[in-house]
């Protein structure tokens, strides 16, 4: 479990991850030292995994999104969960229960390499595929 000072921590890192430990420790009531000490438990616990920087995909060259839902063929699953992987493009997938075996976010430059990226599937998967439109929830921290 984590206490009130953990769960302030946690939530000032989540907005903005590059703080000092100087000023977590002024945004969470602590001495610096006390809140290092916090920050190193709560990395030992592995409640904080790492720290990391949240891009703008599109200032970089991504500008679509799209989810693909993908459902191997019979005998496929682990053929395909290996390509998934080998795909850059996908940045995040998901195995779930239901009627598809994955979910997947990908990132892409344009329609046509979304087109290339879903041929090297085609043939061992089924998939389905919705382009993002907006984002109205970012991702964020469930209730601490």
């Amino acid at each position: 479990m984590i206490d009130e000072i953990d769960q302030k921590i946690i939530e000032a890192l989540a907005d903005n991850a590059r703080l000092s430990i100087k000023e977590l420790a002024q945004q969470v009531g602590l001495s610096s030292p006390s809140a290092s000490e916090r920050l190193r438990r709560l990395e030992e616990r592995g409640v904080v995994a790492r720290f990391t920087v949240d891009l703008d995909l599109r200032a970089i060259g991504y500008p679509l999104q799209a989810i693909v839902r993908i459902r191997p063929l019979p005998g496929k699953l682990h053929i395909v969960q290996r390509l998934i992987e080998d795909i850059p493009q996908i940045t995040e997938c998901d195995k779930v229960t239901g009627d598809d075996c994955f979910v997947a976010r990908l990132h892409m430059r344009s329609i046509e390499q979304l087109d290339e990226i879903l041929d090297r599937i085609a043939d061992k998967a089924e998939t389905s595929t919705a382009i993002i439109k907006t984002q109205p929830v970012k991702r964020r921290l469930p209730p601490l």
